[in-house]
């Protein structure tokens, strides 16, 4: 089955405690995993390694989020939309259930 979800979408977080924003996919985990830039942010404790000159401390990176809590991006009305998938021209392609708009 296709995901319904590629990289280098626009999506919006729909629920959770980053709901509302807006970001890029960056890579897909898993079926139901992704990592969207600037969604998520976690802190993570990294041990130095002076054999490789690496410094240790806190930073901050992005965790992956449930696929069910993100929708696609409609770029004409700014909001989430649904997406479903037809065939055109021999292609398999997805659209917008909202207004049958084709996506790339």
């Amino acid at each position: 089955m296709a995901l319904k979800i590629r990289t280098n979408d626009k999506v919006i977080v729909i629920s959770g405690k980053d709901r509302g924003k807006i970001g890029i996919v960056q890579k897909i985990l898993s079926m139901n995993k992704v990592i969207v830039k600037g969604i998520n942010i976690v802190k993570k404790h990294i041990k130095p390694v002076p054999a490789e000159n690496k410094l240790g401390g806190i930073i901050k990176v992005e965790s992956y989020i449930h696929i069910s809590n993100i929708a696609l991006l409609n770029p004409n009305t700014n909001k989430p939309d649904k997406i479903g998938f037809k065939f055109s021209q021999g292609k398999k392609v997805r659209f917008f259930k909202s207004n049958n708009l084709s996506i790339q």
